[in-house]
């Protein structure tokens, strides 16, 4: 639902796929995703005196701040802890993300190559909501629709 012509975190929908399945994180609990390209930056200066510069796309980082609504990412995250400690190969996922835009529309972008890191499982303090993170980098995100 925009408002005013302007895209509100509302329009936004996500989907986790792990490399263990969908990792399901109910969007209620999601409070804020961002995303950001990673890029590097080289600089060569020529024997005219101008110095050039190139942007290089290196991937996507970002990461979600999730109120805790159940067990649902300390498990998944039990489950990687467990899979690293025994040699099984942790294959990298996708997150999906959906936008209604302001004119009605769909996009939607898919960010491949994902590995998750459980940044912050929360603290547990009396009358407070437990406040997790959840960050990730991705090899690329390409463009559904």
């Amino acid at each position: 639902m925009p408002m005013n012509g302007q895209t509100v975190g509302r329009d936004v929908s996500l989907d986790f796929m792990t490399s263990r399945g969908l990792l399901v994180i109910a969007a209620a609990a999601i409070t804020n995703f961002t995303s950001a390209p990673v890029t590097t930056n080289t600089a060569s200066k020529g024997m005219d005196g101008i110095t050039r510069y190139g942007v290089f796309p290196d991937g996507w980082q970002g990461s979600l701040d999730i109120d805790r609504l159940g067990s649902g990412l300390d498990a998944y995250w039990a489950q990687i802890e467990a899979d690293f400690y025994n040699g099984v190969n942790i294959l990298p996922g996708t997150i999906m993300e959906t936008i209604q835009e302001p004119d009605g529309s769909i996009t939607q972008w898919r960010y491949i190559g994902v590995m998750f890191d459980f940044k912050d499982a929360g603290s547990k303090v009396a009358n407070q909501l437990v406040k997790q993170k959840l960050s990730f980098m991705a090899a690329r995100r390409l463009q559904v629709s």
